[in-house]
């Protein structure tokens, strides 16, 4: 688990570099970028994100994946990316940096930055690799998200330091990914590790054993409490995660070819996400079972989520639950397959609640609800998902409204912000406005008259104001700034300090009083939205059970 100091020097390629994130923003206002240096033409460090990126981040940002591939392999470009995953599944790009000299300060000034870009909004988990300056730094920066190391780099990093097993012994390799991707508890795990290293004689290397210390971080069974989205609970290839930039951006990847690898990948996943959304909307899927679940689930979920789950119901017909403890309202199960009774997994249910947890934790992990929950939901004669188990992550109305609303607030307001920052923000908003007051006409109305009368208070409050107000860089740690713009007014001619100063005082506290009601105005509109999107996700589920109904 390597790190140390490194310094690059592209030539002209850093400020060509630049030039074209200067460009981007210049088009588009919500284009965001930043470097870390005394000026923007040292060879520092360099962030960017699109606008698609971070409004993905609003719909997606719950995963993480933060690759710095370049380092591993020697790539001609010191190239990172901050990636996620949508609701088919597919990887999407959250932003990007160029790390051109690297200290114990870099990754800090990064994530920092990136999380600046992304609104301030925390992610549930990021998974980096086992390095120990980007552990510091996202220990620091994100203290409540789950950090987990890349199983591949692991891998990689152990043949290297291995080659000597791995060439005398051929069946280490598959034995030792067997051990990671397979074992189902943390005892077999555990059983299954010191068995792996008596059999090779590798009790007391030392490499293998800061593995083990540091299993809580990268072991598939200590991390499936937590939200990574991965479809595959088990994936012996590594990490069930496909590079961004994968087939875009390699090795011998030229600075000078950099930008245009960058907009082909953009455009060619944006590409397959459109294909994917017509798959989703224009096909319907054959149902294999009489379920109503099933076809709750058909109509909700995109195609690929769907065919995820739809192996999980199948399944529950070769995984029955037997009952064997009742306390209260928590009733045990056990579910097994059958001829496989050795690996049965526990769920309890409360049937109160209609909620249900399972030892095998792959909701917490993925999002989409197992074969021994579903296997309990059938014995109890439970006909439709409670729509806990529906993670609109994983829904065809994914990007409908915002999926992070609740800390939206933490940058907007603030004086200091960048004249970009600002501008972001407020389009980020307006486009929340737009998706759903488009959806009926009832919601258009609110919607509009809201925004009608914020617009009368911005106007009267623009009227009335001469002060001046300025941008600033963002201060995200020393030797760092941002590309912004500055407003610049004068103040009216022939009056007196004291008078200019009484004028500002009136001003600013006319404008934070009106800012204030506005807050009021949109929290209560973003309160209404958010109930009509839950109240809308219910509904669809008594429908389908009243249209079930009707038929029986």
């Amino acid at each position: 688990m390597s790190s140390g100091a490194r310094h690059r020097t592209l030539g002209g390629g850093a400020q060509q570099i630049l030039d074209y994130l200067k460009r981007m923003q210049a088009e588009n206002p919500a284009f965001f970028y930043a470097f870390q240096g005394d000026n923007e033409h040292s060879t520092g460090n360099i962030f960017w994100a699109d606008a698609t990126s971070r409004m993905n981040y609003n719909h997606f940002g719950d995963t993480v994946k933060f690759d710095t591939f370049y380092r591993m392999n020697n790539y001609k470009v010191p190239f990172a990316a901050f990636t996620g995953l949508n609701h088919h599944g597919q990887p999407v790009l959250f932003g990007c940096a160029l790390l051109l000299n690297e200290s114990d300060t870099t990754f800090l000034w990064l994530i920092q930055t990136w999380l600046h870009a992304m609104s301030g909004h925390f992610p549930v988990s990021i998974t980096t690799d086992p390095d120990r300056l980007i552990q510091m730094a996202v220990a620091q920066v994100l203290p409540g998200t789950r950090h987990r190391f890349c199983k591949q780099s692991i891998f990689l990093e152990t043949q290297e330091k291995l080659a000597h097993i791995y060439q005398t012994h051929p069946t280490f390799e598959m034995e030792f990914k067997k051990c990671i991707n397979e074992t189902e508890t943390v005892d077999e795990f555990e059983s299954c590790w010191e068995s792996l290293l008596e059999r090779y004689y590798l009790l007391d290397n030392e490499w293998l054993q800061s593995l083990y210390n540091a299993r809580h971080q990268w072991v598939p069974v200590y991390m499936r409490d937590t939200f990574f989205g991965e479809l595959c609970m088990t994936d012996t290839r590594g990490d069930a995660v496909n590079l961004f930039f994968d087939g875009y951006v390699n090795a011998a990847t030229s600075i000078q070819l950099l930008i245009k690898q960058y907009e082909k990948a953009v455009a060619g996943w944006h590409e397959k996400e459109l294909k994917a959304d017509y798959d989703t909307t224009s096909t319907t899927p054959v149902l294999k079972t009489p379920s109503p679940m099933e076809k709750q689930a058909a109509d909700l979920y995109t195609k690929r989520i769907f065919t995820k789950f739809q192996e999980e119901l199948v399944e529950t017909l070769a995984n029955p639950a037997t009952k064997i403890e009742e306390s209260g309202t928590i009733t045990s199960y056990r579910v097994a397959k059958y001829g496989e009774e050795i690996k049965a997994h526990t769920v309890r249910f409360n049937a109160f609640e209609m909620k249900a947890n399972c030892s095998c934790q792959m909701f917490e992990f993925s999002g989409i609800i197992c074969r021994h929950i579903l296997a309990v939901f059938r014995s109890k004669n439970v006909l439709t998902l409670p729509s806990e188990y529906l993670l609109k992550r994983w829904t065809r109305n994914a990007k409908s409204g915002g999926a992070v609303d609740e800390q939206a607030s933490e940058l907007r307001g603030n004086s200091q912000e960048p004249l970009t920052v600002r501008h972001n923000n407020l389009r980020h908003e307006a486009i929340k406005f737009v998706e759903e007051g488009a959806k009926s006409i009832h919601f258009y109305n609110v919607a509009m008259d809201a925004l009608q009368e914020a617009a009368k208070k911005v106007a009267a409050a623009k009227k009335q104001s001469s002060g001046a107000t300025q941008g600033s860089t963002l201060g995200n740690g020393a030797n760092q700034g941002t590309h912004t713009g500055e407003e610049n007014q004068m103040m009216p001619p022939h009056k007196s300090a004291d008078e200019k100063e009484k004028k500002i005082h009136d001003l600013a506290a006319e404008l934070e009083s009106t800012n204030q009601r506005c807050e009021v105005y949109r929290a209560n509109l973003l309160a209404v939205l958010r109930d009509m999107e839950d109240q809308k996700l219910k509904l669809s589920v008594k429908v389908q059970n009243a249209r079930l109904s009707l038929k029986e």
